[in-house]
């Protein structure tokens, strides 16, 4: 395992953010004194849960993320994957995986995807092939928390082995964190998710190794789940040269938020099917076990890679996230550029068309007992624009015998806690995402299964009926991501 010099990643200087942050709110100014006035006479919904810079927060993104208005996925990669560089309560260390000599690891991936595919996929992908990616060097950023540091202090110059070892001398315990950034697969990275890593390292007393794994479109779907794996791997058993020893499973927890909760969950799938074929997996020279983690956790996650559930329409008002759009040859999805639409076109930015539809995509649609022996898992969620598929995907963990603790936060948009971090909301999010991480690693067995309704503002908490948490049958919610890929609008 390497150490990455980042004179490779450039910090931003903050010129240039401030200045993009000044033409973003400009033309916004009178949807912000709107905002501000329906607020202030209460006569907006959201005023009633949320202050208003919050509002202004979400109402400004939801505006942003218009895809009248929206960028070439080019040009908001660039933006978002730009590193402002590091300063405050924070140790990171950035290492880059070596390369197994065999081929092993993407041998169980392919077979693993082969083993869970339907007869309707298998249809499909016979005629468009499966692109198999090259198993590469995979950047991660070692995050602890710096207690002694103030909020501008840079990190020191000195190596990443110097930082790997400053910042293990803060740890307080084992728990190691395998974090997966959102993003939807095409943008983002380690970088935007620093602050909220931050938080998940002192709240656990642990570590965080969150992952920069290959983006779509020109990396799509397996090639960030070959990256998920690699670095699950990487953490078990070390290669040469590694600034770390080898962590127990029990140790490690995967998390992630949004597209990186989706890629937490495959994952796990791809771990438990790997398991069912009694597969050990040949890497740097010796044959290892597969075993599970201690838990798995998801911020929001993006269960339903078509985005064929009502709640993306309904829940509109509460979310910053776009309406999606007909899945149809004549809609673009995305302002042209270079790298989107691909060559050959498809549909969705991350998955090739002939797999939309493959359970370690869209994670709702695997079959009866595909979750049995999964370790316990968390899940939350606001009223937001994904909050079905979350809730259909807890009832089918539950139905698999799987330890569940679900959290649905009333009012709150997608992944709040990393938009509106200041909201006690946000804060009682993290206290029950880490409070659930330190728990399966250091006492699983005091996990019990949870289903609760967290109240805005009091945070008052409500037991929930888990048998009554979803309305939809496994029958309709097949029929509404067919009636999606046939270029329906998502259905009320």
């Amino acid at each position: 395992m390497s150490t990455v010099d980042n004179t490779r990643r450039k910090p931003g200087s903050a010129g240039p953010g401030r200045l993009e942050l000044f033409w973003t709110i400009l033309p916004r100014i009178p949807l912000i004194i709107r905002i501000i006035l329906l607020h202030v006479l209460k006569r907006s919904e959201n005023a009633k849960y949320l202050d208003l810079r919050s509002d202004l927060t979400i109402s400004v993104m939801r505006s942003a993320l218009d895809p009248a208005q929206a960028k070439t996925i080019s040009e908001t990669q660039a933006m978002t994957t730009r590193d402002p560089g590091v300063k405050g309560r924070l140790w990171v260390s950035t290492v880059a995986s070596e390369v197994p000599p065999e081929h092993g690891i993407r041998d169980a991936l392919v077979a693993a995807i082969d083993a869970m595919s339907d007869s309707g996929v298998q249809d499909a992908a016979a005629a468009h092939p499966l692109k198999v990616p090259d198993v590469v060097p995979v950047e991660a950023e070692w995050t602890g928390y710096r207690a002694n540091a103030t909020p501008d202090s840079p990190l020191p110059a000195i190596s990443e082995e110097q930082k790997y070892r400053e910042l293990m001398k803060e740890c307080k315990n084992a728990t190691t964190v395998l974090y997966f950034h959102g993003g939807a697969y095409c943008l983002c990275d380690p970088v935007t998710h620093r602050p909220l890593v931050k938080k998940l390292a002192k709240l656990t007393g642990g570590r965080v190794y969150s992952v920069r794994y290959r983006l779509a479109p020109q990396n799509p779907f397996p090639a960030a789940l070959l990256d998920a794996l690699v670095s699950y791997f990487t953490l078990l058993y070390p290669p040469p040269g590694s600034l770390h020893d080898a962590v127990a499973p029990g140790d490690i927890v995967f998390a992630g938020d949004s597209a990186g909760g989706n890629l937490s969950l495959a994952l796990l799938q791809t771990i438990l099917e790997i398991r069912r074929q009694g597969r050990r997996i040949a890497w740097f020279d010796k044959e290892r076990e597969v075993p599970l983690p201690a838990g798995v956790t998801a911020n929001s996650p993006w269960v339903d890679l078509v985005q064929s559930m009502p709640s993306w329409i309904t829940n509109q008002k509460w979310c910053y996230l776009p309406r999606p759009r007909p899945l149809s040859d004549d809609v673009p999805q995305r302002a042209a550029d270079d790298i989107w639409p691909t060559n050959p076109p498809r549909k969705h930015i991350y998955i090739d068309d002939a797999y939309a539809l493959h359970p370690l995509g869209s994670l709702h649609l695997g079959r009866s007992g595909v979750w049995t022996d999964a370790p316990p898992i968390y899940i939350c969620c606001g009223w937001e624009c994904l909050t079905d598929e979350s809730k259909y995907l807890v009832s089918r963990l539950v139905a698999d015998g799987v330890r569940v603790v679900f959290e649905e936060y009333q009012a709150m948009p997608h992944v709040f806690a990393l938009v509106v971090p200041a909201l006690a909301e946000s804060r009682r999010c993290l206290d029950g995402w880490a409070g659930f991480i330190k728990a399966a690693c250091e006492d699983p067995a005091s996990i019990e299964p949870s289903y609760k309704m967290v109240a805005a503002k009091t945070l008052r908490e409500a037991d929930v009926d888990v048998q009554t948490l979803t309305p939809f049958t496994e029958e309709q919610v097949w029929n509404l991501v067919r009636q999606r890929l046939a270029g329906e609008k998502v259905k009320l």
